[in-house]
């Protein structure tokens, strides 16, 4: 029986290298490689290391099921990760190659699994409630202590020194990524236009990066919150071991819990994907209501382009809904459009919006190259299976991030008043 089957797969697979060839080996779990391309190279070899796996890819040909199997190591990638994957696919669609394949050949080869033994593992997912409004169900810290508490040591297998989690920016595309991450940094200062003795608050403050170079490098008194337990323990240690209890303070607490506080500057970088659509206007109020009059507000998020309607817009895609399910929980991504309509609905006066888009392509592209380089180091930080989902996730992003499904933007904006917005007449200074 067994022979049968590989034989049938084996056939399929020389169909496709002749229809839709990729330079892809795919090696069974008897040993077989089957090579998708003539001539295909084995340096990169998709790994079925079970019957069970193609049998519960038959029964459920869901994203999730996928994700499942990588995470078990029933299904692997040997020699590289799916940027590499992406890159020997080349451009053309996978909706392109389907239409290509004999559909009889195919179902020969797979029907045989559809009757097999293929029970799953205990499961990656998040499993906590996903309310969508903030005080109706919705377990904010949960979802954020279930991205960010890991561990300290596997964040740092992958980014820079600084711990900075969020698009870099490259001066120049060559630039490596400590450069880059501390030119983020510089340019969001500068946005911000802080001021010695300002005071700054910094919503999602991460490992403490922006708080501790405003600081350092502006003058300023920053305060940063987070909802991460590690975070706050890492970024706390950060402020200690730089001397810079007397500017610096962190908090572990949720923003909207701060009250009868004003701050000269607020910058929210990253962690807006973590609110939630319909939490939105109230975000927006409560940081207006942080802010001194004319006081500046920098806005880095990632958005999604618009669809004909909103209702088409807030349909979920698969990879989103697996992004959520195993990445981040509560998280959703809106459109630029929709952020600034927020944002003026609430009191602010938009004045620049800059994307960003392929700087986090870049910045997501490092980050896994990083992290697969260090793939055995983060199996005993934070699991094999953990790592694995994480390689897929941080490949995904970089891939939407360069193909343009997916963007991102740093928007300025002013507590609205009436006269002068306080802004010079140009930008020039930001980019000299």
């Amino acid at each position: 029986m067994t022979d049968r089957r590989v034989a049938a797969l084996a056939r399929l697979a020389a169909h496709v290298a002749e229809v839709a060839p990729v330079d892809l080996s795919v090696r069974l779990w008897d040993g077989s490689v089957l090579p998708l391309a003539p001539g295909a190279r084995e340096d990169l070899t998709l790994v079925v290391g079970t019957p069970a796996a193609l049998t519960r890819l038959v029964r459920r040909p869901r994203l999730p099921t996928v994700v499942e199997l990588i995470a078990e190591g029933a299904v692997d990638l040997e020699g590289g990760t799916l940027l590499d994957l992406a890159a020997r696919a080349g451009s053309g669609s996978t909706r392109g190659i389907a239409k290509r394949i004999d559909k009889g050949l195919a179902l020969r080869a797979f029907l045989p699994f559809l009757f097999g033994p293929g029970g799953g593992g205990a499961g990656h997912a998040y499993t906590g409630t996903q309310a969508a409004r903030h005080g109706q169900g919705r377990d904010d810290k949960a979802q954020v202590q279930f991205h960010y508490d890991l561990s300290n040591a596997f964040y740092a297998l992958f980014l820079d020194p600084e711990m900075v989690y969020s698009c870099a920016y490259f001066p120049d595309w060559e630039a490596d990524l400590a450069t880059a991450q501390r030119a983020k940094l510089e340019m969001i200062c500068r946005k911000l236009r802080l001021k010695p003795g300002e005071r700054m608050l910094d919503i999602g403050c991460g490992w403490g990066g922006l708080v501790c170079h405003a600081a350092q490098h502006h003058g300023v008194q920053a305060h940063g919150v987070t909802l991460s337990q590690a975070q706050f323990d890492f970024a706390t240690e950060k402020v200690r071991c730089l001397g810079l209890q007397d500017r610096v303070t962190i908090e572990l607490r949720d923003f909207r819990d701060l009250r009868d506080v004003e701050f000269d500057k607020v910058a929210s970088i990253g962690m807006f994907e973590h609110v939630g659509l319909d939490n939105r206007d109230g975000y927006f109020r409560h940081i207006r209501s942080l802010l001194k009059p004319r006081g500046i507000y920098l806005h880095h998020a990632i958005a999604r382009p618009m669809k004909a309607t909103e209702k088409k817009f807030r349909k979920a895609n698969p990879e989103f809904r697996a992004l959520v399910n195993y990445i981040f929980p509560g998280g959703e991504l809106d459109h630029i459009g929709g952020t600034t309509d927020a944002m003026e609905r609430n009191g602010f006066e938009v004045h620049d919006t800059e994307g960003w888009r392929e700087h986090y392509g870049r910045t997501c592209r490092l980050w896994t190259e990083r992290l697969y380089a260090n793939r055995e180091a983060a199996y005993i930080e934070a699991s094999a299976a953990k790592t694995k989902i994480w390689l897929l996730y941080l490949a995904g992003c970089a891939l939407a991030f360069e193909r343009g499904t997916v963007g991102i933007f740093q928007t300025v904006a002013t507590k609205r008043a009436r006269g002068a917005s306080g802004l010079p007449a140009t930008r020039a200074d930001l980019y000299a």
